[in-house]
């Protein structure tokens, strides 16, 4: 049911932390081939990869096209629940709910507006409105009420703390494809009320040419109260150099809700990736869609990774840092098994592995 005339912070509902424990989760079979490569298979193993480890710490639903539909349920395990469900594209995290709860652990979900991060100024593709409908299909899927806000944005643009702070980029959160030209005190406003935070760290930059605007999950997250990850680079000619060292000192100088000083770990960066022509030339050129050149640096963040209950779902690129990666998130989360997923193929699509699923709490 639409709730009208309060807000998330008005009725002490917060927006889960991720590393809430989850009832279940989403996921959406990729299947665009102007996005995905070769008719998007390889996607779809990785996807099928991801979320067979995810269920087995939580339940696990996979949204499927109609014309998907067999060919996922006879791929994905028995124990996966697979549910038709128009859709656009395959970014569950930007285009489903938000999960609030408040301190009964009762949900309910806040509905943003979802226009491809930029919609006609510099959106990814057209149309968008099969996925716009997502969030409140969700909502009434699983009985929950929900705030439906006249506001864009996406679950990778923001992470919180579940105690009150918020962090999110600049130059994603304010762009003018998604809202227009907007005062940045307006914009907090709207984030105070409908997650229920009072305090927000704003970063300048995300990912070096990241096609979203530079969405926070590329770039930060954090990993309990007053403790944050942090991408890392020593290397002067990496783009990536300047962007995760200006983050620092931000975060650095930074106070939480609670009036802590942040405690930041640094993850390095895996070496850059590029995509190739064999894996540019795969994808379907198709007006109204941002195409794939060969040379295009990808996004490639041990950050953006998922936690399921009792596991980190983490993105690895067959790189020299991955295994110091590995070790650093069993150091973070020392309850948690780390299960390391191979997804330059999620990449490619641009994103990873916390763009394509979506916790539940309880």
């Amino acid at each position: 049911m639409k709730l009208k005339n309060s807000t998330p912070q008005d009725d002490g509902y917060y927006l889960a932390p991720e590393w809430q424990h989850h009832k279940q989760s989403y996921m959406m079979w990729p299947q665009r081939t102007d996005n995905w490569r070769d008719g998007a298979k390889p996607a779809q193993r990785v996807f099928a990869e991801i979320a067979t480890k995810v269920s087995e710490y939580e339940p696990v639903t996979m949204l499927v096209s109609q014309s998907q539909y067999q060919h996922a349920r006879h791929v994905l395990p028995e124990n996966i629940r697979v549910i038709e469900m128009s859709y656009n594209d395959a970014w569950i995290r930007d285009i489903g709910p938000a999960y609030l709860m408040n301190r009964q652990h009762q949900v309910r979900t806040v509905n943003w507006q979802f226009n491809a991060w930029g919609g006609l100024f510099d959106g990814l593709y057209f149309p968008w409105d099969q996925d716009n409908l997502v969030a409140q299909k969700l909502s009434d899927l699983d009985r929950l009420d929900y705030y439906d806000v006249n506001f864009v944005l996406e679950g990778c643009g923001y992470q919180l703390d579940g105690e009150g702070t918020l962090l999110a980029v600049e130059e994603s959160v304010l762009s003018e494809g998604r809202n227009g030209q907007v005062q940045k005190s307006d914009v907090e406003s709207i984030l105070k009320k409908y997650l229920n935070v009072s305090k927000i760290i704003w970063l300048a930059q995300g990912y070096f040419m990241d096609e979203t605007n530079g969405d926070v999950d590329n770039l930060v997250n954090f990993v309990c109260p007053g403790e944050v990850a942090l991408n890392w680079t020593e290397d002067r000619t990496d783009p990536m150099f300047a962007i995760t060292h200006q983050a620092f000192r931000t975060l650095n100088g930074a106070t939480d809700a609670k009036g802590r000083k942040l405690k930041i770990h640094k993850i390095s960066l895996p070496r850059p990736l590029l995509a190739t022509e064999t894996e540019s030339q795969g994808v379907d050129p198709v007006n109204g869609r941002l195409p794939r050149y060969a040379g295009d640096r990808l996004t490639a963040s041990y950050i953006n990774c998922y936690l399921a209950n009792d596991a980190v779902i983490l993105p690895i690129f067959d790189d020299t840092h991955d295994q110091a990666a590995i070790d650093q998130y069993q150091q973070l989360f020392p309850k948690r098994k780390i299960e390391p997923v191979y997804t330059r193929e999620l990449l490619l699509g641009g994103g990873n592995i916390h763009s394509i699923i979506l916790g539940v709490p309880d």
